[in-house]
C-alpha cells in the first residue's frame, strides 16, 4: 500500500491543476445540488421491531385518514386571578380561538376543549390540542405564524396563553461557539507549521471536503429522508478529520522536507508513510459509522452512512488534493525546523536544536522510566472520571427538559400542575379486535383491564374506525413521561394484553409518544453489546493488519473502553447532575439521551484509533528499522506527539464548537466527542499506551508465524519506500492510471 499511496502523492503533486479542477467541479456540482434540491422536512422516525412501531402502523392502516405522525401543538389557556375560562368574556375569547385554529390549510383536527372537558377541576385552566397533517419540520411558516397568532389574540382577549408541542419545532442552531472552535483550530495550526501557508492547507481541504459531504447530503435528504442532525454531525465529524489528517500528511511532508528530500519525492513519501496510516485510520471511523446499522434504527443508520462518507471524502481529499496544494505552495511550506534555523543564526543552531530533546522525547523518557506510576494513575484518573456512568439514567427529552423561559416548557408546567403530570405523556393502547367474535367486549375488557392498573389516574371512551374492528383508547398516568413508573405502567399494560388475547382473541399494543421513548431506549440498551463487539471486532482484526501484533490492538480496545467510559461519566456529570452546567449552557438537567452511549461508542472508538494509529505507527516504523522496543516508544513520541497533541487539540476545538448548538442532542454529542478525545488523546494514547508498550517490551510486537505468513503485508511504516527510485519513470504513472 505505500508504495501505491507514494505514486498517488507524486502524481498527485506532478498532476495538481487536474486534481484540484476534479475537486472543484465536485464541490460545485454538489453546491448546486443542495441549492436547488427540495427543501427537506424532519426525517421519519420509525423503530422497527418495536412495540409502539407496531401500533403505530396498525393505526396507519385501519384509520386511514388518521395523521399519526402529524405535527401536534397543545394551547393551554388560563383565566385571570379570580376568573374562570368557562364563565362570560373567557369562554368566549377560547372558543373564538379555537375556530381560528381549525382555519389553517394544513390543521387535521382541532379539539375543542369544551367538548373535550379537557379544563382543570378549579376551572381556571383549559387545553386545546391542534393537529396537523404535515410533521413538525414539513409544517410551513404560515401555519407556524397563524398558531402563534391565534395565541397572541387570546392575549389581547385577556387571558395567560402558552404554546407547546413540536409545531414550533425549528431548524437547531450552532451560534458562534463552532467559528470559534475552527478559529482555534487555525491558531493551533500556525502555532505547529508557523507558517500561514502551511497552516491554511489542511483547513482548506477540510472545509472542501465537508463542503462536498454536507451539500450532497442536502441535496439528497429530501430523496433519503435525511434529518437536519445529519448533517450537523456529519459537519461536526468531517471537520474534525478532515484537518487532522491533512495535518498528519503535511507534517510528514515538512520532515521528509528537513531531511533533504526534494519536494516532489517528499509529498510521495509523506502520503506514502502518514497516508497509510490516514487510510487505516479512516477505515476504522466508517467501519464505527456504518456499524450503526445493527442497531436496526433507520434514523442513526443514515446519521452513521452519511458521516462515513464525509470521513471517506476527507481520506481522498487528503491522499490527493494534500499533495496538489503542496505542488502549488513550493517554497512557502518549510521543512521542519527551518523556523529556528532562520530565528537561530544558521545550520550550526538548526544542528544544536535538532540535537536537544524536544518535549515529546522528554515526556516519553520519563514514561519509559516510570511505567507502572503512569499507568496506574491513568487507569485510576479514568476510572474516578467514569464513576458518574453507574447513575445513568436513559430517556428521550421531551418539553419537560426545555429550559424554563421557553413556552413549551410553560406548557408543560402548568398542564402537570393543573392536569397531573401524566397529561404531558399519555399513552395510546391500540386494541385489534379483528379476529375477535365479539370486538366491542374485547374493547371493554382492555379498558375494564387498564382501570384496574396502578397509576392511571384516566381512561377515554373507545374511539373506533369504520369498520369497527379497531379501537384506540386513550390512558393517563399519574406520572410524568419520563419517569420510571410510567415505564412500569406500560409494562403493566403489555402484558395484561397477553392474557386478554388468550380470552378474547384481541391484541392489545401500546404506542404513543411515551411508549416509543421506553422502546427506543430499550432497542439501544439491547444493541450496544453487540454492536460494541461488532465494532471492537472488526476493528482489532484491521489493526492486527496494520501493527502486525496481538498485544498492541488488544490495548489499543482496552484504552478505548476507558476513555469511553470515562467521557460518559464526564456527560452524566454534566447533563444529568447539573456539575458545570452553567458554563455548557444546559438550563435543564434530566435523562441522557437513549442514543447517546451507542454513538459515542460508534464515534469515539473510531476516533480513538485515528490516535493509535498514527502515534503507534510511528513506533512501529522505527521497531522495524532496529531500534528496541524502549527506543521504538521514544522515537515515536519524538516525531508524533507534537503533531498528535495538536490534532487532539484540533478535534477537541471542533467538537466544543457545536456545544452552543441549540439542538440538546447536538450540544451533548459536541461535549460528550470534545471530553472523549481529550481523555483518550492525552491520558489513554500520550500516558497509558506507552506505559503498556513499555512494560511489554518485545512481547508488544509479537504475532504467530502462521499468522504472520497468513497476514497481507500493508507496509503502513513504507519499508517498500526505502528502495523507491528518486525519480520514477512515466510508466509507474500510467500504472496507477490503470490501476
Amino acid at each position: 500500500m505505500a508504495t501505491f499511496l507514494y505514486r498517488l502523492g507524486r502524481l498527485a503533486f506532478r498532476r495538481r491543476h487536474f486534481v484540484a479542477l476534479v475537486w472543484v467541479a465536485l464541490l460545485t456540482l454538489a453546491g448546486v445540488g443542495a441549492a436547488n434540491a427540495p427543501a427537506a422536512g424532519s426525517a421519519s422516525f420509525s423503530i422497527p421491531g418495536t412495540e409502539a412501531q407496531q401500533a403505530f402502523d396498525l393505526l396507519k392502516e385501519r384509520f386511514p385518514g388518521m395523521t399519526p405522525n402529524g405535527a401536534t401543538a397543545r394551547v393551554v389557556f388560563k383565566a385571570p386571578d379570580g376568573a374562570t375560562v368557562t364563565a362570560g368574556d373567557s369562554k368566549a375569547v377560547v372558543e373564538k380561538t379555537v375556530k381560528e385554529l381549525s382555519g389553517g390549510s394544513e390543521v387535521a383536527n382541532v379539539v375543542d376543549p369544551f367538548a373535550a372537558h379537557a379544563i382543570s377541576k378549579d376551572g381556571t385552566t383549559a387545553y386545546a390540542q391542534v393537529t396537523y397533517k404535515v410533521s413538525g419540520m414539513e409544517l410551513k411558516d404560515s401555519s407556524r405564524d397563524a398558531l402563534k397568532s391565534a395565541a397572541q389574540d387570546a392575549r389581547d382577549g385577556g387571558l395567560t396563553v402558552e404554546v407547546g408541542g413540536d409545531a414550533l419545532m425549528a431548524m437547531p442552531e450552532t451560534g458562534a461557539t463552532e467559528i470559534i472552535g475552527i478559529a482555534i483550530a487555525a491558531l493551533v495550526l500556525v502555532i505547529t507549521f508557523g507558517s500561514l501557508v502551511a497552516a491554511g492547507l489542511p483547513l482548506l481541504t477540510a472545509l472542501i471536503g465537508v463542503g462536498i459531504g454536507v451539500s450532497s447530503i442536502t441535496a439528497l435528504a429530501k430523496a433519503l429522508d435525511l434529518g437536519s442532525t445529519t448533517s450537523t454531525l456529519a459537519m461536526m465529524i468531517g471537520l474534525a478529520v478532515g484537518i487532522d489528517y491533512a495535518l498528519f500528511i503535511v507534517s510528514r511532508y515538512r520532515a521528509e522536507l528537513a531531511e533533504g528530500r526534494e519536494r516532489e519525492e517528499a509529498a510521495g513519501r509523506a502520503v506514502g508513510t502518514a497516508g497509510s496510516a490516514v487510510v487505516f485510520a479512516g477505515l476504522t471511523v466508517v467501519i464505527a459509522l456504518v456499524g450503526l446499522a445493527v442497531v436496526n434504527i433507520p434514523m442513526l443508520t443514515k446519521m452513521g452512512v452519511a458521516a462515513a462518507g464525509t470521513v471517506a471524502i476527507a481520506v481522498l481529499i487528503a491522499l490527493t488534493m494534500i499533495p496538489a496544494l503542496l505542488g502549488y505552495a513550493g517554497r512557502k511550506v518549510k521543512p521542519a525546523g527551518e523556523k529556528s534555523r532562520l530565528l537561530g543564526g544558521g545550520r550550526a543552531a538548526a544542528a544544536q536544536q535538532a540535537a536537544k530533546p524536544n518535549m515529546g522525547t522528554r515526556w516519553a523518557s520519563f514514561v519509559v522510566r516510570r511505567p507502572i506510576a503512569v499507568l496506574l494513575l491513568g487507569v485510576l484518573g479514568l476510572g474516578a472520571a467514569a464513576v458518574p456512568v453507574a447513575s445513568l439514567t436513559l430517556g428521550l427529552p421531551d418539553d419537560g427538559a426545555q429550559p424554563t423561559s421557553t413556552t413549551q416548557r410553560r406548557v408543560y408546567d402548568l398542564l402537570s400542575d393543573n392536569f397531573g403530570p401524566g397529561v404531558n405523556g399519555p399513552l395510546m393502547v391500540v386494541v385489534d379486535a379483528k379476529a375477535s367474535d365479539d370486538p366491542k367486549g374485547a374493547v371493554t375488557t382492555v379498558t375494564d383491564e387498564i382501570k384496574g392498573l396502578k397509576n392511571v389516574v384516566t381512561v377515554t371512551p373507545a374511539a373506533y374506525n369504520k369498520a369497527g374492528d379497531t379501537a384506540v383508547v386513550t390512558v393517563v398516568p399519574g406520572s410524568k413521561p419520563s419517569s420510571t413508573t410510567t415505564e412500569d405502567l406500560v409494562h403493566d399494560i403489555r402484558a395484561a394484553g397477553a392474557g386478554i388475547t388468550a380470552d378474547t382473541d384481541a391484541k392489545l399494543l401500546v404506542t404513543g409518544s411515551t411508549a416509543m421513548n421506553i422502546d427506543v431506549s430499550q432497542k439501544l440498551n439491547d444493541a450496544l453489546l453487540p454492536y460494541l463487539a461488532l465494532v471492537v471486532g472488526l476493528a482489532f482484526l484491521l489493526l492486527i493488519v496494520v501493527f502486525r501484533s496481538i498485544l498492541v490492538p488488544l490495548k489499543a480496545a482496552l484504552g478505548f473502553l476507558l476513555s469511553v467510559l470515562a467521557a460518559l461519566g464526564a456527560v452524566v456529570a454534566v447533563f444529568q447532575w447539573g456539575w458545570l452546567s452553567g458554563l455548557m449552557g444546559v438550563e435543564e438537567t434530566g435523562p441522557i439521551m437513549s442514543m447517546m452511549p451507542i454513538f459515542m461508542v460508534g464515534v469515539v472508538f473510531g476516533l480513538a484509533m485515528d490516535y493509535e494509529v498514527f502515534l503507534v505507527t510511528r513506533m512501529r516504523e522505527a521497531y522495524v528499522h532496529g531500534e528496541n522496543p524502549g527506543q521504538a516508544v521514544v522515537t515515536g513520541f519524538r516525531h508524533g506527539a507534537r503533531v498528535v497533541t495538536a490534532a487532539a487539540v484540533i478535534m477537541i476545538a471542533v467538537f466544543s464548537g457545536f456545544i452552543g448548538s441549540s439542538e440538546s442532542m447536538v450540544k451533548m454529542i459536541g461535549f460528550g466527542l470534545a471530553i472523549a478525545v481529550f481523555f483518550d488523546a492525552f491520558v489513554v494514547r500520550m500516558a497509558i499506551v506507552p506505559a503498556v508498550l513499555a512494560l511489554l517490551g518485545e512481547k508488544a510486537w509479537w504475532l504467530p508465524k502462521w499468522l504472520d505468513r497468513a497476514l497481507p503485508n500493508v507496509d503502513v511504516e513504507g519499508e517498500a519506500l526505502t528502495s523507491t527510485a528518486t525519480d520514477p519513470d512515466a510508466d509507474q504513472d500510467r500504472e496507477l492510471v490503470r490501476a
